[in-house]
């Protein structure tokens, strides 16, 4: 099967082992064209590939480097079409660089760039750099698979033939799913409770700029998230973070504390510790204003009136959603409840968001609602109240048509788009130069794409 190598956020020069305590043996494995492939990058893939739980054996090691061979293909191909190779910009290749780099740098070390760069013998800088032609050729080459295979589609027809091709024996079996819509109504604070902890954050923060009290030692003592354990530390950029909390951030010099925000999330306040290019580092402390539980249960009892309305069909799930729930998704999701890895509304029973979630919807008959509940909000951490509304349940199953149909279409068309890239790859590689490494002369297929090759 063909498949775009699409660099892992943990690539290259990125990864752990690619550091000056660790180098990794370099030559040149594959020439396409005007592109070399290092055994670096190659090495690199075969780690992500064991870490992601892939058995690697010579099979597999065969599939990744034919991967790695096709996607220099397509970027060569991508470079011979002028739309495509414009739509690459120098600004789409950073702003990948650095989504890669925030990623890292969050799920190894915490968010500290300056650790990250002690780590690797490298600066953010020098890490962009290595891996520039790198990300620039998955760029072009995954545009290159989307040009190629956005017209190919699957008839209903072809997805009962994928599936009867399927042996009885190798049917996959899936866990129990549902799909979840939640009626979101976050109750008001009160005024009162609003100033209160206005004013208490206005007063810690004279203590920090007047009394000279320690910022991150205040934060360990008052702030309400998890990062008070850390000083109220944190590495921010301008893309992933509330935007009034970015805003107020990078207006401050470093050592500057700003007045008190608002934001979602509560009340705070941020000290600027030094920006790193597009990131900055910053401590800040947060105070979430309580919700009464005289508030809770007026939400609740409004809830239980829109759920009375359900009931009687006097209006629809999705009118309701757009009348009643004030959640921020809600109108881009129509309040449904969405993987946020998948991006699909099927869940499954054992991976839902919160375990409340689970208790609530246990006993529930597909098309019905749940009784108002209090619970926390995934997002912002506030307490806040729902209904929720069971659309569909699967229980455990041998694969079928019936129940999975969008899965097995999704994976008939798959298997007809690799078909198509496939056979355009055969047709391609006579018009490029391809050289390997004798280490693959032996992997299937690819004796055939390096002898088809132009000379």
């Amino acid at each position: 099967m063909l498949k775009t190598i699409s660099f892992t956020l943990c690539i290259l020069a990125f990864c752990g082992v690619v550091s000056a305590q660790e180098p990794v043996a370099d030559k040149i494995i594959a020439v396409v064209g005007n592109r070399a492939i290092l055994q670096s990058e190659y090495e690199i893939n075969l780690l992500q590939e064991g870490k992601a739980g892939a058995e690697i054996n010579d099979s597999a090691r065969c599939e990744i480097f034919r991967s790695m061979v096709g996607e220099k293909i397509l970027a060569e191909e991508a470079t011979r079409d002028s739309a495509l190779l414009a739509s690459v910009t120098d600004e789409a290749v950073e702003a990948q660089l650095q989504n890669r780099i925030n990623y890292y740098a969050q799920s190894q070390f915490g968010g500290n760039i300056e650790k990250m760069e002690s780590y690797l013998g490298k600066t953010v800088y020098q890490m962009k750099e290595d891996s520039r032609a790198a990300v620039r050729d998955n760029l072009l080459a995954t545009q290159m698979q989307s040009s190629l295979i956005q017209n190919v589609k699957v008839t209903p027809n072809e997805v009962q033939q994928f599936f009867n091709a399927i042996p009885e024996g190798e049917l996959p079996f899936f866990p129990a799913t549902v799909e979840v819509g939640q009626i979101a109504i976050h109750p008001d604070v009160a005024p009162e409770v609003e100033k209160y902890t206005m004013e208490k954050l206005e007063d810690i923060r004279r203590q920090i700029v007047e009394e000279g009290k320690d910022f991150g030692m205040m934060a360990g003592m008052y702030s309400q998230d998890d990062t008070k354990d850390n000083g109220g530390e944190l590495t921010i950029d301008r893309k992933g973070f509330d935007p009034v909390f970015v805003s107020a951030a990078y207006k401050l010099q470093p050592g500057e504390i700003s007045p008190v925000i608002k934001t979602d999330f509560g009340y705070h306040i941020i000290q600027m510790v030094k920006r790193l290019g597009d990131q900055a580092v910053v401590r800040h402390i947060i105070l979430i204003p309580d919700i009464t539980s005289v508030d809770l249960q007026k939400t609740l009892d409004k809830l239980g009136t829109v759920r009375q309305e359900l009931l009687d069909k006097k209006i629809t799930f999705q009118e309701a959603v757009g009348k009643y729930s004030n959640d921020k998704n809600a109108k881009m999701t129509g309040g449904m409840v969405y993987d946020q890895q998948s991006a699909s509304s099927v869940l499954q029973l054992d991976n839902l968001p919160d375990p409340q979630m689970s208790l609530a919807i246990a006993d529930l008959k597909v098309g019905s609602y749940s009784k108002p509940e209090i619970f926390t909000d995934p997002y912002t951490r506030r307490k806040s109240c729902r209904i929720l509304y069971l659309r569909s349940r699967t229980d455990p199953h041998k694969a079928n048509l019936a129940d999975d149909y969008n899965r097995i279409q999704t994976v008939a068309l798959q298997k007809k788009q690799n078909e198509y890239l496939m056979k355009w790859m055969l047709e391609k590689i006579p018009t490029h130069y391809l050289k390997m490494d004798p280490e693959f002369a032996n992997c299937p297929g690819l004796t055939n794409w390096f002898r088809l090759s132009a000379k």
